[in-house]
């Protein structure tokens, strides 16, 4: 079986490291503009170098999203970015827009073009007239079958790479397409600002009763207007291979730190297992549940997915409360906190190719050996025994109900 590429989230720093220890083959982020997602973190040019010579280390690719559709009094921006992009060794740039194809071409001739999910490609033609202009990848659109993706990987040249989405969250529209956010809050989805307004909780309001809510019930109680659910791939990479996929791209750049780090460990242990023709180990199956997420589907991979019928909120059953920063033979860690605990707290201790397991806390010590009954300051170092050695970035975490 072919070799895939697994393609992480890196919102800010901490998702990079979180995504580069856990597993990925590659990363993609955004500069301080042009990308699809405004609201993470993202990197400063400063940063950006910083984050490329860690990805470098690990043998790492990193991929720039720029993906945003450009107004006139930005794209006189652009030759300079990607002239920045272009000496800081980036492997790709991703883009939706022609003429951003054309300055990348022009002034990162070096860096790959990889064409976003936000062009929406649907069908072979599309791909090939991509290929043709000089893009050395296409990322489809979420709303293919595995049957189309396989004809387009039979109709178009086996230079042209192609990526599709495997996990997280799914769009009620084609992705970005969508104008429900720019109208009601001013923020435009195609510029990386969606408010997604598609999640919220609505009520009927008549004109002349301000206040006075009615729900909006379609059957037992319950509205389905534009329920969502999340994608997951997980327990179908191997059919995703035989499709003709070359990179596997898991959604999150605006997630939070442990997101990235379970999702990219999980789907690690998935496509090692795929590619060994051997089934996955369950408890790596069974980490995309321990994150935030939405009631999962296969999204149109295997047809249409039809209408979901239950609630579309979050389901938040884990919360991380420390993370490793060393750890020695013994087990003797030294760690961050992210959220309190105290002696006698069951936890679970989870790391990159680290089998999640059980432990009851028997004792803590602050950065200089005094003992605590408790950890309750966020970011405060401290020490703790593990049940063995473990590697950096490591997660302890535990059981809580978050779900609202």
């Amino acid at each position: 079986m072919k070799k895939i590429e697994l393609l992480s989230p890196a919102g800010d720093m901490e998702r990079l490291q979180m995504a580069v220890a856990y597993g990925a083959d590659a990363v993609y982020l955004a500069g301080n503009t042009f990308g699809m997602r405004s609201f993470a973190g993202n990197f400063s040019p400063p940063e950006l170098k910083t984050a490329v010579a860690l990805c470098r280390a690990h043998g790492v690719r990193v991929h720039v999203t720029c993906n945003t559709m450009p107004r006139n009094e930005e794209a006189s921006l652009l030759p300079q970015w990607l002239e920045y992009l272009e000496e800081m060794g980036i492997d790709a740039v991703i883009l939706a827009d022609v003429g951003v194809l054309a300055l990348a071409k022009r002034y990162a001739p070096h860096v790959q073009c990889h064409i976003s999910t936000q062009a929406s490609i649907v069908n072979y033609h599309s791909a090939r007239a991509w290929h043709d202009l000089g893009a050395a990848r296409v990322i489809l659109a979420r709303e293919l079958s595995l049957e189309e993706i396989r004809e387009i990987r039979a109709k178009t040249s086996p230079e042209l790479e192609i990526e599709t989405f495997a996990h997280g969250a799914m769009c009620v529209s084609y992705s970005g397409r969508c104008l429900l956010s720019n109208y009601m809050t001013g923020r435009d989805s195609n510029r990386g600002a969606c408010a997604q307004p598609c999640r919220y909780q609505y009520a009927l309001m008549e004109e002349k009763r301000p206040g006075e809510y009615f729900p909006v019930y379609e059957e037992n109680g319950e509205t389905y207007i534009m329920n969502s659910r999340d994608m997951c791939m997980i327990d179908h990479v191997a059919d995703l291979i035989h499709a003709g996929v070359d990179s596997l791209k898991l959604e999150g750049r605006a997630k939070s730190a442990y997101y990235a780090a379970i999702v990219t460990g999980a789907y690690r242990h998935a496509i090692d297992a795929a590619a060994a023709g051997v089934p996955l180990d369950p408890v790596w199956r069974d980490e995309v549940e321990h994150i935030s997420h939405r009631h999962y589907s296969t999204g149109f991979f295997y047809g249409q997915p039809g209408q979901f019928t239950e609630h579309a909120r979050y389901v938040r059953d884990w919360q991380i409360v420390a993370k490793v920063q060393s750890c020695d033979e013994t087990g003797a860690a030294v760690l961050t906190l992210n959220n309190k605990f105290a002696v006698g707290e069951e936890l679970e201790l989870v790391g990159p190719d680290v089998r999640p397991q059980a432990l009851t806390v028997e004792a803590l010590w602050d950065g200089d050996g005094v003992p605590l009954c408790e950890v309750r300051h966020p970011q405060m170092v401290f020490r703790m025994k593990l049940p063995g050695q473990v590697p950096p970035l490591s997660l302890l975490r535990r059981k809580a109900s978050l779900s609202p």
